[in-house]
């Protein structure tokens, strides 16, 4: 399995975690990593996906919430709020991971993790979002990811 897809399947559920109990973050990252292993470089991306997303969870649920036509954000799924909380992190902060694969990325873990309608479901938000950022950022691409 690749290292980064690994990162991102540790992060979602390090995510979820702190989602269900609202607990810390430092706590919640050592609690992980005292039951699980994983690579060093699996490690370090993963702290950077999780770090990053709380930090900057109330401006991805603002976001997230202009992005999901008919849900509130406190509607969603956990896992499905936790995987799009992280790629929109991705997609806001990791300017070296192209947007595509974040959105893709997140569609597979939707799949994996989720409900049958999760990969679905998160490939409609996260491409609405992007087609706003996009928008934002005055660019003329008009190719979406589809399913």
């Amino acid at each position: 399995m690749r290292q980064r897809r690994k990162a991102r399947e540790v992060a979602m559920q390090v995510l979820y975690g702190l989602d269900l109990s609202q607990g810390c973050l430092p706590e919640a990252v050592d609690l992980f990593w005292q039951n699980f292993e994983a690579p060093e470089k699996v490690k370090a991306f993963s702290s950077v996906l999780v770090e990053g997303t709380w930090k900057n969870v109330q401006e991805i649920d603002a976001l997230l919430g202009s992005c999901a036509e008919n849900w509130s954000v406190e509607r969603m799924s956990r896992v499905d709020r936790s995987i799009l909380r992280m790629a929109i992190y991705e997609l806001l902060h990791c300017h070296d991971i192209p947007p595509k694969v974040a959105i893709n990325e997140a569609i597979d873990l939707g799949k994996l993790f989720g409900s049958e309608n999760s990969g679905a479901f998160i490939n409609g938000v996260l491409d609405a979002l992007y087609a706003k950022l996009r928008a934002q950022d005055g660019e003329q691409d008009t190719e979406t990811v589809s399913d």
